[in-house]
């Protein structure tokens, strides 16, 4: 049984435009308009609110909202209300415009004007940038030139970027410091979907709101942490893009290492966003950084070959991907041992993977407990205590479970694993989601507690770096060697075995 507190509403976003920079691609059909439906549903957006969608096709604003219309239905999947999808289309705009033209801003400024009177809106604007990454810096640019960075009393700008946020430490440093030339840093928003899970959010309040969790959480009784990101895809329409970027750029400098960085800090002062990434950037500088010798070690790549999916059936291997190269040398999954050298992590490992075509789907990290002495129980059949383990899934069926041993029933002492089980939508509900809703209403309100800042990209790829630099020097020689529809590379679980550890099963304890 879930106790529920007293009757709370959050407050409603406060009246604001939100402007859409490639509103026409898949980003924001399939996800960010869904989740403005939804925070709409959620009586969370304010009723002067408006969009105008900024791309290059030749649409009217009728034409524009019967396109999107037609497949509303079929994005928003549960929930959908016919009467509540005509409130989010009459404030939808669109403007044609080129990213590259300065004319085309000018014109977006007439066009913003003229939204803020007709929704009246006081001139909060949130540009989000559904663009590849080549127009961050263009765009930036231009709505800085024509003014539209510009805040005043009672009137904010703020700016979303998706990911990558660069490729390599360099581009990083370079991206920071051009977005910064036209916009300041409290104006930038890096956007990671990852964060806007509820059990990522629930990690902080599973710690620092339950007595028991906090003082347990620390190299006294963690015996290590595993951070698993499985896909049983494999990179669908993505060969263009993936066969450039691969696992560890795609997951590692943004996903991964915000996971670990939640799991790993110190209690902040407060939940003020300063407070919690101060915190958060603490964790990046306590790393141990990798050395060339480490990497050889401690970081495992691989790629997939032929095999089966899920279901069984025959699965070709990345080299036979759309837009990948039948030659490829880049990696499909990525395992890192991780040491974070601080009081609260001494001689704690975090081992981290990732990859695609790996026999499921989902998502979670597990904090593996250090085992209970079994001396006591040396005139009993128990001769091996397992390990309790703390398991936050993030997808699919988010919740938290915990598993520990029990004294199975009968004349003699066994021992046997019992897990109890939190469910989110069991004890809450199913509520419909993106994973981008709470992103949205914490960048209208101003709240970037979970936004990256500079220093916590550069950090990032700062750690990703070194990595680079030797699987570029040293080509696999091996790839591929794992089968789609295993669990990757033996060099993977050698990685914990010289350890003496194993990684989890899927769904339960190893």
């Amino acid at each position: 049984m879930v106790e529920l507190p007293g009757s709370f509403e959050a407050p409603k976003a406060p009246p604001c435009l939100m402007v859409i920079f490639g509103g026409g691609g898949d980003l924001a059909q399939r996800k960010l308009i869904p989740s403005l439906y939804h925070l709409y549903r959620s009586g969370l957006l304010a009723d002067n609110f408006g969009i105008v969608v900024v791309d290059i096709q030749e649409f009217s604003n009728e034409a524009f909202r019967a396109d999107l219309a037609a497949r509303a239905s079929e994005h928003i999947a549960h929930g959908y209300d016919a009467a509540s999808w005509r409130w989010l289309e009459e404030r939808i705009y669109y403007h044609r415009g080129d990213f590259t033209d300065h004319d085309s801003y000018q014109q977006l400024t007439n066009v913003l004007k003229e939204t803020d009177a007709t929704q009246g809106t006081p001139g909060n604007y949130l540009f989000y940038l559904a663009t590849p990454p080549r127009f961050f810096c263009e765009i930036s640019r231009h709505i800085s030139a024509v003014g539209l960075a510009d805040q005043g009393p009672g009137k904010w700008r703020r700016i979303v970027i998706e990911k990558p946020f660069g490729h390599d430490l360099a581009s990083a440093k370079q991206l920071n410091h051009d977005l910064h030339q036209w916009l300041d840093e409290s104006q930038i928003y890096r956007i990671d979907h990852y964060l806007g899970k509820e059990t990522v959010q629930n990690i902080m309040v599973l710690r620092f709101a339950n007595s028991f969790a906090e003082p347990m959480w620390n190299h006294r009784y963690v015996d290590h942490v595993q951070i698993t990101v499985a896909e049983s895809v494999g990179v669908e329409h993505r060969g263009n893009y993936y066969d450039r970027a691969g696992a560890l750029r795609d997951m590692v400098p943004n996903h991964m290492l915000s996971l670990l960085q939640f799991i790993a800090m110190e209690p902040p002062a407060s939940f003020a966003a300063s407070a919690v990434r101060e915190e958060m950037n603490k964790v990046m500088r306590s790393i141990l950084p990798l050395t060339p010798e480490d990497v050889l070690t401690n970081a495992v790549r691989g790629q997939y070959g032929p095999g089966q999916d899920p279901e069984g059936q025959p699965t070709p291997g990345y080299r036979s991907s759309p837009d990948v190269d039948p030659n490829s040398r880049t990696e499909t999954y990525i395992a890192l041992k991780l040491m974070i050298d601080n009081w609260r992590w001494e001689g704690v490992p975090f081992y981290l993977r990732t990859g695609k075509r790996l026999p499921a789907q989902y998502s979670e990290i597990a904090i593996r407990y250090q085992r209970a002495p079994v001396h006591m129980f040396r005139k009993t059949s128990v001769d091996y205590m397992r390990n309790n383990t703390l398991t936050l899934r993030l997808q699919p069926n988010e919740g938290v479970e915990f598993s520990f041993g029990a004294k199975i029933p009968g004349p003699t002492v066994r021992l046997g694993k019992v897990r109890m089980n939190f469910s989110y939508s069991d004890s809450f509900g199913d509520a419909p989601s993106t994973g981008y809703e709470t992103l949205i209403y914490d960048c209208m309100k101003g709240d970037a507690t979970l936004f990256k800042d500079a220093e916590s990209i550069e950090a990032s790829w700062g750690l990703v770096e070194p990595i680079q630099d030797v699987w570029s020097a040293l080509p696999p020689r091996d790839f591929p060697n794992y089968a789609a529809g295993t669990w990757g590379p033996k060099a993977a679980d050698d990685l914990l075995a010289r350890d003496s550890r194993k990684w989890r099963a899927t769904g339960g304890d190893v």
